[in-house]
This record gives structure tokens, C-alpha cells and sequence, in this order.
């Protein structure tokens, strides 16, 4: 079988060219800068750990069992959230402050109290499945001081869902011929499927505008 070459975007951020490159440590990287580094929200989180498990599948490249790789993204993901939560607890609040901060303002930090409000701690979880929230939420939670022990509790949970769950869903696919077949299909739908919750909060946020006709 000939393999089709992924093109979801630049070489270095394919996920199959990332992995033949830097083997485990590109992906504990990146989940890891990903997870709770500024500059991590452009990264193929879902999509790198989901071809992850299809290459452990069919043998190439990661030539590993799958229950470490599984257990060392986990550990990844759940530091890079405590990274982001400290950078939050000591910075968040001065990046807030600066007027001219686009991503970071008062009515973001604001609408991240409420959204904890509302969603309560299991919103450290959900996050995980959501690209660019999952890089901001541990630092809104240390910028607003979401209580240590719930947080860390939350984060072990939601990296290990996330961090094991998609992996062990990339293995349990690559063994099914179509997908083997129509990977960068696969990974398309993946990324489709991962950005439509914040496709569909923005909606609401600009009906929720005043001025804006319904």
C-alpha cells in the first residue's frame, strides 16, 4: 500500500513529518508546549496524538508499545497545564491589565470567571478537547485562582482522557483498513470536529452583541 503524504498545513507542523523527525520527544514537546505555553495554540495537538496512534498501529516510526507512549503524553499534558496555571497565578494578572492585550483583557478574564462558574472544575476537562482553549485555560485558571487542588485534580483527569484517549483512538482506527487508507481525511474531520465548539461560541458571543440583528 502506498502511503498518502499528509498536507494539513507546513511541513513542520505535520503531524506524520513531525514524528518521523523527532520520534517521541517532538511529541511529548509538543503536547507539552501545547498544553500550557502562549506560544503553543498553533499546534497539531488532537491530530498529532491521533496519527501517533495510527503509526504505533501499523509499526512505523514509533516502534514502542502503545501503554508508555499513552502514559508519557498523559505526564506531557498534565505538566504543561501546571506550567500555564503557575505562569497564570504570577503574570496572568499583568497581561490582563495591558490595555492594548487583545487576547488577554478584563472581559476575557471575566467571562473565564464565569465560564468556572458555570461549568464548575469539570471545565478543566473539557477544555483538553478544544485547540487554542486548551492552551489558555490553565493560565485563566491561575490568573483567577482557581483553587490549587481542584485544578491539579481536574488537569490529571483531563490529560489522561485526552492525552490516552485520542491516542488509543488513533490505534484502534489504524487498524481499520479505510482509515489507513484516507488518513489525511481522517485527520481533516478530526480538526474540523475539534475547532466546531468555538466556531459555535463565537456565533453566540456576536448574537449576544448589542446591535447585532438576530
Amino acid at each position: 500500500m502506498t502511503e498518502t503524504p499528509l498536507a494539513l498545513g507546513p511541513s513542520f507542523l505535520d503531524p506524520e513529518h513531525l514524528i518521523s523527525t523527532f520520534g517521541l520527544l517532538g511529541i511529548l514537546t509538543v503536547v507539552f508546549a501545547e498544553s500550557g505555553l502562549l506560544v503553543g495554540f498553533f499546534l497539531p495537538g488532537d491530530s498529532l496524538l491521533f496519527t501517533t496512534g495510527l503509526l504505533i498501529a501499523g509499526d512505523r516510526y514509533l516502534h514502542l508499545p502503545l501503554w508508555p507512549v499513552c502514559l508519557l503524553v498523559s505526564v506531557a499534558a498534565v505538566l504543561g497545564d501546571q506550567v500555564g496555571y503557575l505562569f497564570g497565578k504570577r503574570v496572568g494578572a499583568t497581561l490582563f491589565r495591558r490595555p492594548d492585550a487583545r487576547l488577554f483583557t478584563q472581559s476575557n478574564l471575566t467571562r473565564a470567571r464565569e465560564f468556572f462558574q458555570a461549568y464548575g472544575a469539570r471545565s478543566i476537562v473539557l477544555a483538553r478537547f478544544v485547540p487554542v482553549v486548551r492552551t489558555f485555560t490553565p493560565i485563566v485558571a491561575g490568573t483567577g485562582h482557581m483553587h490549587y487542588r481542584t485544578f491539579l485534580t481536574y488537569n490529571i483527569v483531563g490529560g489522561v482522557l485526552w492525552g490516552s484517549g485520542v491516542t488509543v483512538l488513533g490505534f484502534l482506527l489504524g487498524q481499520i483498513a479505510f482509515v489507513r487508507d484516507n488518513i489525511e481525511l481522517i485527520l481533516v474531520a478530526i480538526v474540523v470536529v475539534s475547532v466546531l465548539p468555538i466556531a459555535i461560541e463565537l456565533l453566540r458571543a456576536r448574537r449576544r452583541r448589542p446591535g447585532v440583528t438576530r
